[in-house]
């Protein structure tokens, strides 16, 4: 063992006559574990929001949208539908007409979107229907004869709505729901809004509040004959091989459409959101890291309380040929030695926080986060990341003291022993 790395061991070891030096290292060392865990457990938090939020969306809506630059809606949806199928780094695509609407049951109401879909075709670009808790999205799949007066009239079409939304309803599988359109109809009197009476086939959970407080899905001609518009799609959703390119791949799918069109894609939709998420780690790595350098300062006062006891020590040691550089690596390597002990107590204490918290769930509001339950996402890097900011500002901390013992003059420190 090196001398330098020996002395300073046997230091931190050794019986002080000062007991409080002992406390304050101690205290150095916790506040240093501790400081390393929030560190790990506020960054396994953010990044699990981040990638939980992100599997969520990119879960429940598709990569690309294409629509028309007039709102007047896409009417040769069919036969644009198929021909954008066969662009490169195209998977999916499906039309849908959506509209914001009213949904009572009795008293109860809520405000949703509204979309019209061919359900196979849907469920290629989303997996809304394939997260059905309770009922089943197959009666989406039936056809309805629009023209048919009598089934027009008298049939209940089904729909298909979010989990919280048939919370603020009060209304399960089977239950029937008024649906009002602010596309309304012009009669004498003015605009009078249009209403059709739905059926509850099923109730979806994505666990994603924007969507399950606020989505129904019904056939797509029931869609049209709702909101009349006959035959008119408001989108074409696409999937695409590479999510993280869709904006370049939405520029090619415009460019096919022709004039006229335009397209917008996921990111562009939630980066608000994910910049928000970004400043917030930022911003929680400054805030925590706070408790790193608190901890850095007792190792300060640690080391310059135990230059003060041991003085003598070090000018016998001085007396005796030991250079000032190798006093001044013994205390450099003793706050190494009480910030590294810290920081792998920490490391272990996050890590472990983490994984107990990705494995059992800590339930959230999702009205209030968006989620319903406490993401955690433990990354690799970013222990080497805490590690290294925790070593660097420790080992910050013990320049002055270990300066202040290599300048101890031995015939000052010794004159009166």
């Amino acid at each position: 063992m090196r001398f330098e790395l020996f002395v300073a061991a046997r230091y931190l070891r050794a019986k002080r006559r000062q007991a409080v030096v002992g406390v304050i290292t101690a205290i150095s060392v916790a506040g240093v574990a501790v400081g390393v865990a929030s560190l790990i457990i506020a960054l396994a938090i953010t990044n699990g929001m981040s990638h939980d939020l992100r599997e969520r969306l990119l879960s429940s809506t598709a990569h690309v949208m294409l629509m028309r630059v007039q709102s007047d809606g896409i009417r040769n949806w069919r036969e644009l539908t198929e021909r954008m199928r066969r662009l490169p780094h195209v998977t999916a695509a499906a039309p849908g007409l959506y509209e914001p609407v009213l949904i009572s049951r009795g008293a109860l109401s809520g405000g949703a979107e509204l979309k019209g879909i061919i359900p196979d075709e849907e469920r290629g670009v989303s997996d809304l229907l394939s997260q059905i808790k309770s009922g089943s999205a197959v009666p989406l799949s039936q056809p309805i004869n629009i023209a048919s007066t009598d089934e027009a009239n008298h049939a209940t079409p089904p729909i298909v709505i979010g989990y919280d939304l048939a919370n603020t309803l009060d209304a399960k599988v089977g239950d029937t729901v008024n649906v009002t359109s602010p596309q309304g109809e012009l009669t004498p009197y003015g605009i009078v809004p249009k209403y059709q009476r739905f059926q509850i086939a099923g109730i979806f959970h994505s666990g994603f509040y924007q969507y399950d407080s606020g989505f129904g899905f019904v056939r797509l001609v029931d869609a049209q004959h709702l909101f009349g518009e006959p035959d008119v799609v408001s989108e074409i959703a696409f999937k695409v091989d590479n999510l993280y390119h869709a904006d370049r791949i939405g520029k090619e799918i415009e460019q096919a459409a022709g004039p006229g069109f335009e397209t917008t894609n996921w990111m562009e939709q939630n980066r608000e959101l994910f910049k928000a998420l970004k400043l917030e780690q930022i911003v929680t790595f400054i805030v925590i890291g706070l408790i790193v350098c608190v901890a850095a300062l007792n190792i300060l006062i640690a080391l310059t309380m135990m230059v003060m006891e041991k003085t003598k020590d070090i000018a016998v040691l001085m007396s005796l040929g030991v250079q000032p550089g190798q006093v001044r690596r013994i205390f450099l390597i003793q706050g190494f030695l009480i910030s590294i002990l810290g920081t792998i107590i920490g490391l272990l204490l996050g890590y472990a926080i983490s994984w107990a918290g990705a494995r059992y769930h800590f339930p959230l509001s999702a009205d209030v986060y968006s989620i319903d339950y406490l993401p955690f996402a433990p990354r690799a890097m970013d222990g080497v990341i805490v590690s290294l900011v925790s070593l660097g500002v420790s080992l910050l901390a013990t320049l002055y003291p270990s300066s202040s013992a290599a300048k101890v003059l031995p015939a000052e420190a010794l004159r009166y022993e």
